[in-house]
């Protein structure tokens, strides 16, 4: 079983939001108390914070999957929902968040250092928040929008001043245990460290941490022995510190060659430019500060080997100590070396002046609407498609079991200023219009959809405009029908016309003025004689 993981990919969302609550207050004697709808809670957060008591991603690797509580429903009486608790998620100190891309989201270092890895969902808002002067009784509430969820690659990257490299069995691990109080395990076989060990040293008054990699071989970079998967712990290192078997019994090795390979591999190690963002200067392992540890001179052969390979390694310009795991011969002395570039590095960090960013300061533009609509072909039919923050989030907060809820939201796109502009992209009645990605809501366009539902008369909880809403003529077809009443119209006059002119019905002009003295005078004309 996995003791200890470096890498992990994890799933989390944040928790949903409550949906709002629709009630109507009722007490004695106020039978018209008005909408008392409390609002949803919000979701909860998923939040990534380093602690120190955590050292490995294991417990993330066994259990990848990670929620946060959702928020609660609105209640009557103006009671709001409860909000979803945060999941504080405890990381290692050196974590790099990063998404499944490789973008890099986060790097955490320090204590307390944290990143919402996915935010909650808001809640929806109740029908008492969403009454006004002239909608005084919403028969509706706006729901929960969903929390984000996302999935994550997290990296550990060891937090330590020296790295200590070298073959496998050169006696890393036991330099480790011999210079601070880190007990890591030692065995006489090639690979006896599997993970990085770090450990803590005291030179005078400087105090750094030193990390030991699993070792490499030759052809580490094309993935033989452990490869380079454990090289991202000594990125953070100020300088590296080359540990040299000068007792190997294997008749092919000698320090000037493993010295070479390790070199070699650790040339072809790309490292990662993308954690430091902050200020962008990665030195490549290869380029930093390097000294030279000559290990196991305790060994009669080992102390002949050292001699001869040291005015070598000198003229190179390496700085060369003769070390001992076992005798702890050398070893205050390689300790004070390491003190010394630590608190050059240390100084170095402290002294440079900071690097700030010039504010980039995006006012929104003066004909900025919060969204933009983009014709697409679907079936050789046109599609317009409505994205943007405001309309998507509007949807998701629609209850489209309610028509009072839909019309409000069609009042809200029309005030947006959405049915304008689909207007001016040419759309027509009867279009598809989605509003959203690929997973936003389909819906076939009716212009004649306007606001001021709140003016109109309909029991609470419907709207009048959805009243048989299949059998409702659009405007073409009143168009249609008004021509037809007015060609009836000319037609009836047309042929009565024509009766008149064929003398089928006619009216005498003497009859017309003796009918007229008649009338005032009270007789009926038939009556006269």
């Amino acid at each position: 079983m996995a003791s200890f993981v470096d890498r992990v990919v994890l799933h989390v969302s944040g928790g949903n939001g409550g949906n709002g609550c629709v009630s109507v207050h009722r007490e004695k004697f106020k039978p018209l108390g008005g909408p008392d709808g409390g609002d949803g809670g919000n979701g909860g957060d998923v939040i990534l914070r380093v602690d120190h008591q955590t050292t490995t991603l294991l417990d993330y690797h066994h259990a990848p999957h990670r929620h946060a509580t959702n928020g609660g429903p609105g209640m009557g009486d103006w009671r709001g929902g409860k909000n979803g608790e945060t999941l504080i998620l405890p990381v290692p100190d050196g974590t790099v968040v990063k998404s499944k891309d490789g973008t890099v989201l986060a790097d955490l270092v320090g204590e307390g250092a944290q990143y919402v890895a996915a935010a909650g969902g808001i809640g929806g808002l109740g029908n008492a928040a969403l009454s006004s002067q002239k909608r005084r009784a919403p028969g509706f509430a706006l729901l929960g929008i969903e929390g984000e969820s996302s999935d994550i690659v997290l990296e550990l990257k060891s937090i330590a001043d020296i790295a200590l490299v070298g073959f496998p069995s050169a006696g890393k691990s036991s330099l480790i245990a011999a210079m601070s109080a880190a007990r890591p395990k030692i065995a006489d076989y090639p690979f006896t460290t599997l993970v990085p060990n770090l450990g803590v040293v005291q030179a005078g008054d400087v105090r750094f941490t030193i990390a030991d990699v699993p070792g490499l071989i030759e052809g580490a970079s094309e993935g033989k022995g452990l490869g380079h998967h454990f090289l991202r712990h000594v990125e953070r290192c100020a300088a590296l510190v080359h540990v040299l078997d000068c007792g190997t019994l294997e008749s092919d090795r000698d320090p000037l060659s493993d010295l070479a390979v390790i070199e070699a591999e650790l040339e072809k190690y790309a490292v990662d430019m993308s954690y430091a963002g902050q200020d962008g200067d990665v030195v490549p392992l290869n380029h930093r500060p390097r000294l030279v540890a000559l290990n196991k001179v305790d060994l009669p052969d080992g102390k002949d080997m050292a001699d001869f390979v040291r005015p070598e390694l000198e003229s190179r310009g390496y700085q060369v100590f003769e070390v001992s795991a076992t005798s702890h011969e050398g070893l205050r002395q390689l300790g004070f070396a390491m003190a010394g570039i630590v608190k050059a590095a240390r100084d170095a960090v402290a002294t440079a002046p900071p690097k700030v960013q010039p504010a980039v300061l995006r006012p929104r533009a003066v004909n900025e609407s919060g969204f933009k609509i983009r014709r697409e072909e679907k079936g050789l039919e046109p599609l317009f498609r409505v994205l943007g923050e405001k309309p998507e989030r509007w949807v998701k907060q629609t209850d489209f079991t309610n028509e009072e809820a839909i019309g409000y939201l069609a009042d809200r796109l029309a005030k947006l200023g959405v049915e304008t502009e689909l207007f001016k992209q040419g759309a027509k009645p009867g279009d598809t219009v989605v509003i959203g990605g690929d997973d936003g809501v389909v819906f076939d366009w009716e212009p004649t959809m306007m606001a001021g539902a709140e003016l109109l008369a309909s029991p609470r909880g419907t709207d009048i405009r959805f009243a048989d809403i299949g059998d409702r003529p659009t405007r073409g077809q009143k168009r249609e029908e008004q021509q037809e009443r007015k060609d009836a119209k000319a037609a009836a006059r047309a042929e009565l016309e024509a009766e008149r002119k064929a003398g089928i019905w006619t009216e005498s002009v003497s009859r017309r003025r003796v009918a007229k003295p008649l009338k005032e005078s009270g007789l009926d004309a038939d009556n006269e004689f």
